[in-house]
């Protein structure tokens, strides 16, 4: 989100999303940055929310030819740090801290604000502007019990109230859930509960993020007699970096190797890793697989998925509770179990809470879809706030002597790319790939002689993706071609472009007459 006042302009948070199954071999979704990158000379800094990769994700991308100072907190600026270190960029990082207001330019000054969500060190902003105070809340809860003690700053927010708020943004993502967002205090009580009642070994698998909730885990299995394994590179690479910083207490000994919980009774081993979301190659994966590892999951582990399923990945999560309970795993996990996991996002009384709290002029619903914003938007005018402005990406909103209004719109969306080169997938890149994985592909090649342009041999058919009984008759399918192609004047066979369509048409022309359906062809021609 970037805000703007005269020649000055700040960009808040540069995240980033993972594609969906409809994306094939796309790893990253990032921002569109032209707009920052048509006006870099008026960029004066990043301000960062928090470390998730929806909200730093796209910081290499953008910081590889784009010099400006970056705001986080201490952890934040760690997980950042790494980041940018993995893509070999140098960048002007700069710690800041809740409560502590700085001037970014002549007209624009920032104090971060302390928000309690599911990732340490996180906070929202006050920004003052000559039109007034924006406070942007990043994604937040609000928690009366957090593991770390550091609740959403509440007594804060309602101070700027007093003295006047200008807009409100807001985190919309939990708009539509009614109950209250539990405490963390919650999976805390559940983990001692389930802990206490383990026969043998205990694996937890979570997000690599939720180190407040790695915090409790150390501190319960080390209460408990029980040594740790770090199963995930992201999992150790997090909690490596949370010690150093300080953000984690570690007991001196707890960690051991995969190796050395061998040799231990299971009933003092704690596994926590990734995986709780299917993906292949994390820890809990590597714990499923029968490749004579160290740790493998045996009959009579007690495991907990201590996350929900991401929408659109349900059905990777059933499977994975399925090859779970296959393998004689003590399962809990949230459909069975709520308190294994609770969100990091405020549910609508807690939004309200917010509203109320905050009293603005003006509220704009951020953080969600469409759905969602509208959701919050409506919780926002009955809480009394005067102006509800809802916006999409690219949305321009101006305010002007207390009045805000939609005033033009600017370049935005969304690159689909690969994380490791950071090149763009184009749209029709994707719908190639997209034919490739829906119908199969064939392989067409044809010899032609290039004095005579003669016809010398082929079509010649390798296929992928076919039913053995297509791939059978694909002999009868070059024979139907091969009348075609021998259509084609000897004049036009000379045109290689003109004779690469039209062996394509032919193929598929003669599948589709054949087979009932359309396929992908890729044609080359030789001349001889």
């Amino acid at each position: 989100m970037v805000f703007e006042h005269g020649n000055d302009m700040l960009l808040v948070d540069a995240g980033l999303m993972f594609p969906s199954a409809d994306h094939p071999s796309v790893d990253i979704v990032i921002p569109d940055f032209s707009y920052i990158r048509e006006n870099v000379s008026r960029l004066r800094g990043i301000l960062l929310t928090h470390g998730h990769e929806d909200h730093i994700g796209a910081l290499p991308f953008l910081l590889r030819d784009v010099k400006v100072p970056v705001y986080g907190t201490k952890f934040t600026l760690g997980l950042v740090e790494y980041r940018l270190q993995e893509s070999n960029i140098k960048a002007d990082l700069r710690e800041i801290h809740p409560r502590e207001r700085f001037s970014l330019t002549d007209t624009l000054s920032v104090e971060p604000i302390r928000v309690a969500h599911s990732m340490p060190d996180a906070v929202g902003f006050a920004l003052g502007t000559p039109e007034g105070t924006v406070v942007h809340t990043g994604d937040f809860k609000i928690d009366e019990t957090p593991i770390d003690g550091e609740r959403t700053d509440l007594a804060r927010l309602s101070e700027l109230a007093d003295e006047g708020v200008l807009c409100l943004f807001s985190d919309s993502t939990n708009a539509e859930v009614t109950n209250d967002t539990p405490s963390e205090k919650t999976v805390e009580d559940c983990f001692e509960r389930i802990f206490a009642q383990a026969p043998g070994r205990v694996i937890v698998s979570m997000f690599a993020s939720h180190l407040l909730r790695v915090q409790h885990l150390l501190t319960l299995s080390h209460r408990l007699g029980r040594r740790v394994v770090l199963l995930g590179r992201s999992m150790q690479r997090n909690v490596e970096l949370a010690q150093r910083l300080g953000t984690l207490k570690v007991p001196e000994g707890l960690f051991i190797s995969a190796e050395e919980s061998s040799s231990l009774p299971q009933k003092r081993v704690t596994v926590v890793c990734t995986g709780a979301q299917a993906e292949p190659r994390a820890g809990l994966s590597q714990l499923l697989a029968s490749d004579g590892r160290a740790v493998q999951l045996v009959r009579g582990d007690t495991v907990i998925l201590s996350a929900r399923p991401i929408p659109g990945n349900e059905r990777a999560v059933t499977g994975l509770i399925d090859a779970l309970l296959e393998r004689g795993a003590l399962l809990h996990y949230s459909a069975l179990d709520p308190s294994v996991h609770v969100s990091g996002h405020a549910s609508r009384n807690q939004q309200r809470r917010v509203v109320e709290t905050v009293r603005p002029k003006h509220f704009v619903p951020i953080h969600g879809e469409l759905h969602q914003l509208m959701a919050h938007g409506e919780l926002a005018r009955r809480a009394g706030v005067e102006e509800i402005l809802l916006s999409r990406d690219g949305d321009v909103l101006g305010f002007k002597s207390g009045k805000g209004q939609t005033i033009g719109r600017v370049p935005a969306g969304r690159i689909f790319a690969s994380r490791n080169s950071g090149l763009p997938v184009d749209f029709e890149t994707l719908e190639d790939r997209s034919l490739l994985n829906l119908t199969g592909v064939v392989a067409a090649a044809v010899v032609i002689e290039r004095g005579s342009l003669r016809l010398v041999s082929g079509p010649h058919l390798s296929a992928r993706g076919l039913t053995p009984g297509e791939d059978g008759h694909l002999g009868k399918v070059a024979q139907q071609a091969r009348v075609l192609l021998e259509e084609v004047s000897v004049a036009r066979r000379g045109d290689e472009s003109f004779i690469r369509a039209q062996l394509m048409r032919a193929v598929r022309e003669a599948f589709k007459k054949e087979f009932g359906r359309k396929l992908t062809v890729v044609p080359l021609v030789v001349y001889l």
